[in-house]
């Protein structure tokens, strides 16, 4: 039967072999046919079912990818990092709340305050979207408004493009006429009286802008003291503002791990500046010689000391890794710095000087909030930078127990007694990562997985690793164990704290 059967097949081929080149044509062409429609069968099923399949996969706890244009990680980066700190996307719903009632639907295209929150926005799955890949050259488009010219096929800086993003916002702001409000007349004229005023107005008052009065959550200050060696006057405190803390990376020590505190107090350890003219010295010496003749301006030597005069709602610390070499190449630092989920900024915060009387009432009320190792506004080495043996250890940010590294949300008041009542607490939200050198590379982006509807306000513990539109899961661990180029942290409000005098001071 079965040779019966191979017998018919051979005949078969025989007969299509001795058939004429027309019917070998014909046949070859209804294979074709059947070859192409099955292709575009398969083509056809894999556009139906496999995005479809690969969505429902990717929605379940993570988070919309953004599209490569490019080389534009660099911006995808960010833009991850950004959505997941919850008070900057609700400053730009109350910066862009005025442009609803004022422009219309059309014109809000090229405000950058709304492009960027919907685009924050989608990305913490606070807009249904149904796509799982968004394309942001809509931001490129609008910074192009501000005369800000990125092409997307070339490489740039996320540390960079934040800083253009947050200029950009203020010159936006700065744009927005101020108009004084009718109920501000008084700004105007002061001596007119509430009596004086009578208006008639046919329609309701449009409402007052708030958004000169709510600050930018980034914006934080900086103090620069000034104290002559010589005769310890202090010079009056200069202010500088700033939106990222750009911390240098110190040499490293032999045996000993580089941590986030390391970098934050080569930040702000002082300095000496040689050849300062002190006016206190120049008085004292005036006094000294009765005769009154003149002389001349006294110069000594100088300390210098940075601290953080506010600290901002959000803070991007970027890590400085470019570094150079003998010969003048520039080279990338690839070494890695602890930091730790939670971070305490109290022993880098300048205390504003307060006059006697309020003094004794500070001291009652928050006596508790004295910053450790700070010395009349002079900050002294954090402590566990160098402690001797057989000490208790300290908290240190970067540098503490594995048991702490591995805390999910919650900081461990009870387990560091000399850090029971932090008033500058932060959270770590993202972190953003450069693979490479200093000529090409890639950006990537751990933060934390949006909250749950059912729960807005709650702070997940979900870690997400992102690159361009490729989105997992990761673990604390490896978020911690990365090397860190931008870091996003949030701060954390005590509701059983009372406000300090100081703060109402820096208000």
């Amino acid at each position: 039967m079965l040779l019966g059967g191979v017998a018919e097949a051979g005949g078969a081929v025989r007969r299509l072999l001795r058939a004429g080149a027309a019917v070998r044509h014909k046949a070859m062409k209804n294979w074709g046919v059947i070859g192409g429609v099955a292709a575009a069968l398969a083509a056809g099923m894999y556009v139906l079912w496999g995005p479809i399949a690969e969505r429902k996969r990717r929605r379940r706890g993570l988070v919309p990818g953004l599209l490569n244009l490019g080389n534009t990680c660099f911006m995808n980066s960010l833009l991850q990092g950004l959505s997941s700190c919850p008070s900057f996307i609700k400053w730009l719903e109350e910066f862009t709340a005025q442009y609803k009632t004022e422009q219309s639907q059309s014109a809000e295209h090229q405000y950058l305050s709304v492009t960027l929150l919907r685009l924050l926005r989608a990305l913490s799955c606070q807009e249904a979207t149904e796509d799982d890949v968004l394309d942001a050259s809509c931001l490129l488009e609008v910074l192009r408004v501000y005369r800000w010219q990125i092409s997307s096929f070339e490489e740039q800086d996320a540390h960079e493009l934040f800083h253009v993003l947050t200029s950009s916002l203020e010159d936006e702001r700065d744009r927005q006429p101020r108009v004084t409000h009718l109920f501000d007349v008084h700004s105007l004229e002061p001596e007119i009286t509430q009596k004086q005023i009578s208006c008639r107005t046919r329609g309701s008052l449009p409402l007052v802008s708030n958004h000169w009065k709510s600050p930018h959550p980034f914006h934080g200050r900086l103090t620069s003291n000034m104290v002559c060696k010589h005769c310890e006057h202090q010079s009056p405190v200069r202010y500088d503002t700033f939106d990222s803390l750009s911390l240098s990376i110190p040499a490293a020590v032999w045996g000993r791990p580089m941590t986030l505190d390391h970098c934050l107090h080569h930040f702000i350890s002082s300095e000496s500046v040689k050849d300062v003219v002190c006016d206190n010295c120049t008085k004292i010496r005036a006094e000294r010689i009765l005769n009154g003749q003149s002389i001349e301006n006294q110069r000594t030597t100088f300390v210098k000391q940075l601290k953080l005069g506010k600290l901002p709602q959000c803070l991007c610390i970027h890590l400085q890794r470019l570094s150079w070499s003998n010969q003048g190449t520039p080279l990338k630092r690839h070494e890695h710095v602890q930091f730790n989920e939670f971070l305490i900024m109290d022993i880098y915060k300048y205390h504003v000087p307060v006059h006697k009387s309020s003094q004794t009432e500070l001291n009652q009320k928050n006596s508790e909030e004295a910053a450790p190792g700070t010395k009349d506004g002079i900050a002294v080495k954090p402590a566990g930078a160098e402690q001797p043996s057989g000490t208790k250890p300290h908290f240190v940010n970067g540098a503490c127990p594995s048991s702490f590294l591995m805390s999910s949300g919650t900081f461990p008041l009870a387990a560091f007694p000399e850090c029971s009542s932090p008033v500058y607490l932060y959270r770590l939200m993202a972190v953003v990562v450069h693979h490479g050198d200093m000529h090409s590379g890639h950006f990537v982006t751990y933060r934390r997985s949006p909250p749950s509807p059912r729960s807005p306000f709650a702070v997940s513990s979900q870690w997400l690793w992102i690159s361009d539109d490729t989105v997992r899961k990761a673990s604390l661990q490896e978020v911690l164990s990365c090397s860190a180029y931008l870091l996003f942290y949030e701060r954390v409000h005590s509701r059983v704290q009372p406000q300090s005098l100081e703060s109402k001071a820096e208000e």
